[in-house]
């Protein structure tokens, strides 16, 4: 079935339309259930009605026997829906869980401000309430109107007392959605930022430990707590009357029908059987109901979930698989790069030209400020509101698939994080390791030596090695990883901040052999010492190039003034 022109299904509703065979044989089984719900009724109506007064042992077995069979055909009517939907819940979730993975991952490059864990907790949401007893008061429900028929065909005034009990809990239920959906949507908005506020917090443990900040943290961690508690009473409040006023009318409805009845019976319009089974029945007509009633707040949940998720697919469309290209030679060139930020009205970089041609080093310096560092995620495709061209071998950048670009670059950020792993996996990127690729790189950074007096050596878990290593080994391990595999792009943003005059000796060799393979190098650097050993310099300014040139020339025409302001106060090596 094509879906028309003029409906265009999103592309997780249209990922939850790949189940409607699924979902129609929930269905399937579901009238199966609702149908044989009516063994009681007719059970109790033949007891009643016929057993009792022929007094027939013989009948009784047989009526017995059939409601037992109807009864196992149910129980498994209802088994085999269940098992449906878990199974369309697990294959949903292998469905999305990658593209959730993806989208989230671009969702935080782009510095988008939302929980990266959020995400998931919505897939989960979703899947939970497929799979959960909330789903399958939308499947009984359409047959409600059925036990009301068959109320009126056993008396014409018990259809239309349930009829109204109908009308009354739908009410109830509608409007406990609208009194309740803003409360509902506090609580999950607090509560999601209370958990982000204490996940980005947490990170910096120790900062805030050493500098004695616990305090301040904890009261503005109790300021947004307080709020989070004070939405959660609030939505319990109005759930509990909700729930206690539905109590009410259910209550009522159990009696006033079971009155009625017997109106009915003393008026000899109703048989005692007759009584009994119509109760059964407005049990049964108003169980969806009460279903849908209890399971409001976690469907509340999944629309909430359902539109979050969309919007985060839709806002991260799936990166395009791309050509497969020849390994880059490391031509770089920039055309009137822009790159801008969120809530900042000025341009970082303001329509940069320049060309860095292989085999030559590139400082990149300038005042703090002046977006350098901005500069290097561009460099590298990184930077989420850019606008311009960053051409490598002529070939834009977001014309490359990443997986496909990301092993001809190597990046170095200012902070480094050491991912889950090994010190050998770390610095294989967490791909296959080549143990020779490996250890050519930790030797390049001067980290080769430090790593083997590690008990486990490049085995070292990066959880207990991370603890071990000083800012300038981490800076050391990551400058292997940018180095590994001899990628054709190398962008190290303050690679020796860290670093003792070992360290640095060694990062200045590293250049020179990537120099010599005809790589394409840019580094960003406060520390001047560093560009003796670049070919070239270019002098960012208020996002501008004020200078780009050949080393001798750049520093000729520097004067004492602009030297001193690229240093930028930085320290300088004892």
């Amino acid at each position: 079935m094509r879906t028309p022109v003029f409906f265009k299904r999103s592309e997780l509703a249209a990922t939850l339309w790949v189940f409607r065979r699924e979902f129609f044989v929930v269905g399937i089984f579901s009238m199966v259930v609702n149908l044989l719900m009516l063994t009681p009724t007719l059970y109790m109506l033949q007891v009643f009605d016929r057993v009792l007064i022929s007094q027939n042992g013989l009948t009784l077995i047989a009526l017995s026997a059939i409601a037992l069979f109807l009864f196992g055909v149910m129980a498994f009517a209802e088994w085999v829906r269940s098992r449906v939907l878990v199974g369309a819940g697990v294959r949903l979730d292998e469905a999305l869980n990658t593209r959730v993975f993806n989208a989230t991952f671009e969702a935080a490059l782009k510095q988008s401000g939302r929980n990266p864990v959020q995400a998931f907790t919505d897939l989960t949401n979703i899947r939970q309430f497929l799979t959960g007893n909330g789903i399958f008061a939308f499947f009984d429900t359409p047959w409600t109107p059925i036990y009301l028929l068959v109320l009126f065909l056993l008396h014409p005034w018990l259809g239309v007392l349930a009829f109204v009990f109908v009308l009354l809990l739908g009410a109830l239920t509608y409007y406990g959605h609208r009194f309740t959906q803003n409360s509902t949507a506090g609580v999950l908005e607090t509560a999601s930022d209370v958990n982000a506020y204490m996940h980005s917090k947490l990170r910096n443990a120790e900062v805030i430990e050493a500098l004695g900040m616990l305090d301040h943290l904890r009261r503005r961690w109790r300021n947004r707590q307080y709020r989070h508690l004070q939405a959660a009473a609030l939505s319990q409040d109005q759930n509990r009357r909700l729930q206690s006023l539905t109590k009410f009318v259910r209550y009522s409805q159990q009696s006033l029908m079971l009155a009625a009845g017997a109106l009915l019976v003393i008026d000899g319009e109703l048989t005692i059987g007759g009584m009994i089974a119509g109760n059964v029945l407005m049990t049964r007509a108003l169980a969806p109901i009460d279903l849908m009633t209890s399971s409001w707040k976690s469907f509340i949940t999944a629309r909430t979930a359902f539109h979050a998720l969309e919007t985060l697919l839709q806002d991260n469309p799936q990166r395009a698989t791309g050509v497969l290209r020849p390994a880059p030679t490391g031509d770089l060139r920039i055309e009137q790069l822009v790159a801008r930020a969120e809530g900042r009205a000025e341009p970082i970089l303001r329509g940069l030209d320049a060309e860095f041609a292989p085999g030559s080093i590139t400082a990149i310096i300038g005042p703090s400020g002046s977006g350098k560092s901005t500069l290097a995620r561009c460099l590298v495709g990184i930077w989420p509101q850019r606008a311009g061209r960053v051409l490598l071998d002529g070939e834009d950048l977001s014309n490359w698939s990443r997986s496909e670009l990301g092993p001809h670059i190597g990046y170095l950020p200012q902070d480094i994080e050491m991912l889950e792993g090994t010190i050998a996996e770390n610095i294989a990127r967490l791909g296959a390791i080549e143990s020779e690729k490996v250890i050519e790189a930790a030797r390049r950074s001067g980290i080769h030596d430090m790593i083997l007096r590690f008990p486990m050596g490049y085995d070292t878990p990066m959880g207990e090695a991370g603890n071990m290593l000083s800012g300038g080994q981490r800076q050391r391990i990551g400058l292997a990883r940018a180095i590994y595999g001899n990628p054709a792009l190398i962008v190290l943003d303050e690679p020796n901040a860290n670093l003792d005059d070992a360290g640095e000796a060694a990062l200045v060799e590293t250049l020179r052999h990537l120099k010599s393979l005809g790589k394409t190098v840019l580094l960003i650097t406060h520390r001047m010492n560093i560009i003796a050993a670049v070919d070239r310099i270019l002098l960012l300014v208020d996002g501008q190039i004020r200078l780009h040139g050949p080393r001798a020339e750049v520093i000729a025409a520097l004067s004492p003034a602009p030297r001193a302001a690229c240093r930028d106060a930085a320290p300088q090596p004892a």
